[in-house]
């Protein structure tokens, strides 16, 4: 007989006294922990496949169910965690690596909560959003170093294409194929109705969402799936996906079981086939290779659509993106080893990059020192998940901010962190089609335009007990922000003094 090494991670627990046999456990749970044995007229539970999705306990009528930690654990051992060895036992069964989604676990520090905004007081008195204008709008692109005149002595105030923001949060990329339909109406209607934009991913643009083209980021990765020239045109500005933060330097994968009709015919393969982008462009391997695709994009556009290029945090990142900004792009977007994924090897998404808050700061120094930081404007990602951490980043440098887990929490994500299989219980990451309607697009719009609503009234009062009444002030004014409980070496990185300084 072959042993099972590892005992459930979850324990299921269930209050019989208040259990009503409705079976919705039953036909809520796609990773059959629950079935109904009709001879015994009771449910049996297998926790071997429970991922603490939390969709039985939120729809049970009468709160009979509980999930926890299972505290059947290994011994304890200060080198060998139990996840560890949970590891351990999994490949030495499957011979396969591990897969793992969303965003890096570890207990890495959150520089983010080791960061604090002033505030104004008396000599420098604070503003009253309520009362007085505050200015929430951004314009991403390349900027001129100086105002111009015209022959006739006006101001020349003609840009390169810009992204206009209502409000410095923009949808991250999450791939039609790696998330549900029901996600990217979601996010659509939510961009359109809060003045930002939400970001196709890397595979293509299905076509009921042509029309939120106008708030879209249509993303050119290195498979080029469903690119082509009516998807580059559609959105009103190209990301090329250089790297991501939950994976830097590795492809991506969807696996065929993913690949219904719809993604099929929007990513332009074959159905039910795995959909692997390699680690590369094969067509870039330099800064001028690159320039060569922005150019090509620009071209293929007419001009008239800003380029992003998208790249991981890394060691050198600083380095990388004084490259791109001399690469022809117009904004550079930044994902920390924070940041979500669908599929990402576990050793990859645990072990590779640097935290986004280490990353940013030290870009916008980079480009201030050569000279060219009007030559881009910079989105950061990678755990974004408030709007302090918003203010931060953009005080850190940033023009606005990326956020990808953060919207998938308002739409009911609850970060069982198994987006890989394929069976999301709240219909979020996911094909199949009884789990797809899980999620209602008109629900899950209001939630994301009622959060990032929160959200911006919760940055004019952050701006205003500061004194500032526009993120233009507010960017890259590191003298708002003042360190807690980091090293010198951190708060040199950051470009910022240590609270009491």
């Amino acid at each position: 007989m072959k042993i099972n090494y590892l005992s459930p991670e979850f324990e299921v627990v269930r209050n019989e006294d208040r259990c009503i046999k409705c079976l919705l456990c039953v036909k809520q749970c796609a990773n059959g922990v629950y079935t109904y044995d009709e001879t015994k007229q009771t449910i049996v539970i297998d926790e071997t496949n429970c991922v603490n999705c939390q969709r039985c306990v939120a729809l049970c009528p009468t709160r009979a169910l509980k999930v926890r930690k299972n505290d059947c654990g290994l011994r304890e051992n200060g080198n060998w965690s139990e996840n560890t060895i949970r590891e351990i036992f999994k490949q030495a069964g499957s011979g396969g690596i591990l897969l793992s989604s969303m965003g890096n676990p570890e207990k890495y520090p959150v520089y983010w909560d080791k960061i604090l905004i002033n505030a104004s007081q008396v000599t420098n008195p604070s503003i009253d959003p309520l009362r007085e204008p505050m200015e929430t709008r951004v314009f991403l692109g390349k900027k001129p170093p100086s105002m111009v005149r015209k022959e006739d002595g006006s101001i020349d105030c003609s840009l390169p294409p810009q992204l206009k923001l209502d409000v410095p949060v923009m949808f991250a990329a999450m791939s039609y194929g790696s998330v549900s339909y029901n996600v990217h109406k979601s996010l659509a209607k939510a961009a359109q109705a809060l003045g930002t934009y939400y970001n196709s991913g890397e595979g293509g643009l299905h076509e009921d969402f042509y029309c939120y083209g106008e708030n879209t980021v249509v993303q050119v990765a290195s498979g080029r799936f469903g690119v082509h020239k009516n998807y580059l045109e559609a959105g009103a500005a190209i990301e090329i996906k250089m790297g991501q933060g939950a994976k830097p330097g590795i492809g991506g994968h969807l696996p065929g079981v993913k690949v219904g009709p719809d993604v099929s015919r929007t990513r332009m393969i074959p159905e039910g086939t795995d959909a692997i982008s390699p680690a590369p462009h094969h067509d870039i391997y330099s800064i001028e290779d690159l320039r060569q695709l922005v150019i090509s994009l620009k071209e293929a556009t007419g001009y008239q659509k800003p380029i992003i290029v998208k790249v991981a945090a890394v060691h050198n990142i600083a380095a990388i993106a004084s490259g791109i900004a001399r690469s022809g792009a117009d904004i550079i977007a930044i994902d920390g080893f924070r940041g979500g994924t669908g599929a990402a090897p576990t050793r990859i998404r645990d072990n590779v990059g640097i935290p986004i808050e280490l990353a940013l700061a030290s870009v916008d120094r980079q480009l201030r020192d050569e000279g060219i930081r009007t030559n881009v404007s910079l989105i950061a990602g990678g755990s974004i998940r408030s709007s302090a951490d918003v203010i931060k980043a953009i005080a850190l440098g940033a023009d606005a901010c990326y956020i990808g887990t953060a919207a998938l929490i308002a739409l009911g994500c609850h970060l069982c962190r198994s987006c890989q299989k394929g069976k999301c219980n709240w219909g979020i990451a996911t094909q199949v089609p009884e789990l797809v309607e899980r999620l209602d697009p008109e629900v899950g719009y209001q939630r994301l335009v009622n959060l990032i609503t929160a959200w911006k009234r919760e940055i004019k009062e952050m701006m205003g007990g500061m004194g500032i009444n526009s993120i233009e002030a507010l960017r890259g004014n590191r003298l708002m922000l003042r360190g807690v409980g980091l090293t010198q070496k951190e708060l040199d990185i950051l470009g910022i003094k240590h609270a009491g300084e």
